[in-house]
């Protein structure tokens, strides 16, 4: 998918971890956030980075959970990588990342929301780390959520009407997916480098005598 410089570029987070590169990846969001056509979320990953220069017991637990990748991706040759190796600018966009962004017709959050509070009010945990269900009700606002987070492992985005998630399991071997939320078309590509399109379709558990 081609992205224009006056298209609006929304991410959902978890740019660091488990993957090859992630210094790569922030160095490239930088680059396009120049031009002010991106708006970057926070995940549970960029959470977990962030708060690891604070306490050693995060930094473990980030370490485990794929920032030891991360690091390496800041090594200097012939060295692990360190916390002190990731530049000023990064650490400068971590924290510049938000916790959610809306539109008039979506908003948009790394994890999920709670369907009864204001975006303003939504508890972290709920933003970075609960799962996505599809049995969850519409939010209070008549917006469709879009998601990320908890992998749909046929690598395909799940559609149930009011929510969308569009974690197509990329870390997995699955797909990466870019949604235009106004059209409903998505485009994928994967680590082999093949790319796909398709359209969301309504993919809930409602059963016909629901419709």
């Amino acid at each position: 998918m081609p992205i224009g410089t006056d298209d609006l570029l929304v991410t959902l987070g978890d740019y660091v971890d488990r993957g090859p590169d992630s210094s790569a990846v922030i160095d490239w969001l930088i680059h396009r956030g120049r031009g002010g056509g991106l708006v970057a979320l926070r995940g549970n990953h960029e959470v977990m980075m962030l708060q690891s220069r604070a306490s050693e017991a995060v930094l473990r637990s980030w370490l485990a959970c794929g920032g030891d990748a991360t690091i390496a991706s800041y090594a200097t040759e012939g060295s692990v990588g360190r916390l002190v190796d990731v530049p000023d600018a990064h650490w400068r966009f971590l924290e510049g990342t938000r916790s959610w962004f809306e539109i008039e017709t979506h908003f948009f959050v790394h994890a999920n929301a709670y369907y009864d509070l204001p975006l303003t009010e939504q508890a972290d945990f709920m933003i970075y780390w609960e799962r996505f269900s599809e049995f969850d009700p519409p939010h209070n606002s008549g917006k469709v959520m879009v998601c990320g987070h908890t992998p749909q492992r046929d690598g395909r985005p799940k559609s149930v009407g009011h929510a969308i998630c569009i974690d197509t399991w990329a870390y997995g071997g699955e797909w990466l997916t870019c949604l235009d939320v106004a059209s409903g078309r998505y485009w994928q590509a994967n680590q082999r480098g093949e790319t796909r399109s398709g359209w969301l379709e309504d993919r809930s558990s409602r059963s016909l005598d629901d419709v």
